[in-house]
């Protein structure tokens, strides 16, 4: 894992010391690539995650929503937890994506996390089912039980169709192992009331949307759980250091400059497809393929990612805005929607 957040400067001002940032302050919720029969490219995932380290991660979350965890068997999600370990070897932080709708099937996922060598999980509210604010809480403290491994909350209503309350939030924190929470609502006014609470209950507070970065970090964030720090994680990390460091002109300058790869990887399609189309058209997976009920981009929608690819500076990856995401290409990986004959 990662070493802790560096103990502060005496000289300088308290009130600009990061938040601290137990599991790292960029996390990469990493892609899971398929070959074209789709099943899992494991080559393919070793290189990608070996990439990211060496690119600035953090750590990175394994079988998440961008790395399609609900398509993944039981086996597979165990097996990429191993892969990462295996590849990342103490250079960043494993983060298990074990939550589900089911709370005695997401201790299972835990328990295989941890044996398999995760280093912390990360614990999806119940989607689907809505339960209560008690009911919310009973999963994540069972889920917490399970094992002896660091776990970060992991909250986005648009998803579940539920909302961690803050006060549910504050009570989930004094479980011994929880220690993050993402926050992925998309409101930076809940940012900074999360980030009060977590200043109050020694959580930790990430962010969970790229167009946000630097606001969510600005309102209290200790780091991002980003999706297009998979494409970029040099210019995220440098974002993310400008941040912790009090720069905010050199923070403000990085973030503008992402804003457009951040709108064509979550804009116009579902992050996971458009991700892996640009991965994909880069070089750096083998194919674009996603699981259904993912499928591969309409061509009016791949025109559109080139398009917010085409505004990327340079400074980011010049590649990107050269990128072309060819019909044939994305037709032969990832699957298309049926069309009747």
């Amino acid at each position: 894992m990662p070493p802790e957040t560096p103990a502060p400067d005496p000289a300088q001002d308290p009130a600009q010391d990061p938040a601290p940032a137990p599991l790292g302050r960029l996390l990469v919720a990493a892609v899971t690539p398929f070959r074209a029969d789709g099943t899992v490219d494991v080559a393919g995932f070793e290189r990608h995650l070996d990439a990211l380290a060496r690119d600035g991660a953090d750590g990175v979350v394994v079988g998440g929503t961008t790395g399609e965890g609900t398509t993944l068997t039981d086996d597979e999600r165990t097996d990429l937890v191993v892969c990462a370990v295996d590849v990342l070897g103490g250079r960043a932080t494993v983060v298990a994506a074990s939550g589900s709708a089911d709370t005695a099937h997401s201790v299972v996922l835990s328990q295989a996390a941890e044996e398999a060598g995760a280093e912390a999980l990360m614990v999806v509210t119940p989607y689907y089912c809505r339960p209560s604010q008690a009911g919310l809480l009973a999963h994540l403290w069972t889920v917490a039980d399970a094992t002896d491994l660091p776990v970060m909350l992991y909250d986005v209503p648009r998803r579940t169709g539920s909302r961690l309350a803050e006060p549910t939030l504050a009570r989930a924190a004094q479980h011994p192992n929880v220690v993050a929470l993402k926050e992925s609502g998309g409101d930076l006014a809940r940012v900074a009331r999360v980030a009060r609470v977590a200043g109050d209950t020694g959580l930790a507070c990430y962010g969970g949307d790229d167009a946000t970065a630097l606001p969510a970090l600005a309102a209290g964030a200790a780091g991002l759980v980003g999706v297009a720090a998979n494409v970029a994680p040099a210019s995220y990390r440098r974002l993310i250091d400008a941040a912790a460091a009090g720069d905010l002109a050199a923070a403000a300058a990085a973030h503008r400059d992402l804003l457009p790869l951040a709108r064509a990887l979550n804009d116009h399609v579902p992050p996971t497809v458009a991700t892996k189309a640009v991965l994909h058209a880069l070089g750096r997976l083998d194919g674009p393929r996603v699981r259904l009920p993912l499928v591969g981009p309409e061509p009016e929608e791949a025109d559109a990612v080139v398009a917010d690819l085409a505004a990327v500076p340079a400074s980011v990856d010049p590649a990107l805005a050269r990128v072309a995401l060819a019909a044939d290409a994305l037709a032969g990986g990832a699957l298309q929607a049926h069309r009747p004959t």
